[in-house]
């Protein structure tokens, strides 16, 4: 199941809102396909304005560089994640099958959109796997920061260790185990794939090792 959503996106990370215009739409949705196929460090700008017939000059009206683009596109990314787990736990009432859930959704890619106009969202997740942590693992992080442009994945780690909570009140570090779960599972699926000998995966539990692995951690950790 697809959602057509949208999200307010933090004005200071872009000069002009991309989604004002055709352009920056197809501006957002060509860097998603585009970063997933070259990987971050390969994209640039002139490689983007060539795929949407453009010029560098038209995409820096939009964004200042190719690291607050990322930031735009983790930032929507995120959005959606938090939207995701509200409408997946709405009628749910048990609070560890909450925390299954939750743990599914950051474990398993999601299917590669069919809407031409939508962002593919199986390259979004891929490109949030493998790229998302060059945009806060870096030397001005806190100068970043200040502008709030993390704000959605805090607030998504904030949704997760309320659920956290939720099922063991006593539990001390609901927050700091919101985020290893979701940097954990980052770097297992990464893993598995291009260094599996840094895992214990194996041809028996290679469809679900990373979110086996997760909830494993999640439930020895809370009781």
């Amino acid at each position: 199941m697809e959602f057509q959503v949208k999200f307010a996106i933090n004005e200071k990370i872009f000069l002009r809102n991309p989604e004002s215009s055709e352009v920056g739409k197809v501006m957002v949705k060509s860097a998603i396909d585009l970063i997933y196929e070259l990987g971050f460090e390969q994209f640039t700008f002139k490689k983007l304005a060539i795929e949407i017939n453009s010029t560098e000059a038209t995409i820096y009206r939009y964004f200042e560089n190719k690291h607050r683009l990322l930031l735009y596109i983790l930032n929507w990314y995120w959005c959606y994640m938090e939207f995701l787990v509200m409408i997946k736990l709405e009628n749910i009432v048990d609070k560890k099958e909450q925390l299954k859930i939750i743990v599914h959704l950051l474990t398993h890619e999601f299917a590669e959109s069919t809407n031409q106009f939508d962002y593919n969202k199986k390259y979004l997740n891929q490109i949030v796997i493998s790229e998302s942590s060059k945009t806060y693992l870096v030397k001005d992080v806190a100068e970043i920061n200040k502008d709030e442009v993390f704000k959605p994945y805090k607030d998504l780690c904030a949704k997760i260790a309320e659920v956290i909570s939720s099922y063991n009140p006593a539990y001390k570090y609901p927050r700091s185990l919101s985020t290893t779960l979701i940097e954990t599972a980052h770097h297992q699926q990464f893993f598995s794939v291009n260094l599996p000998k840094l895992t214990d995966i194996s041809t028996l539990t290679k469809p679900n090792f990373t979110s086996g692995f997760i909830e494993d951690l999640l439930f020895h950790a809370i009781g």
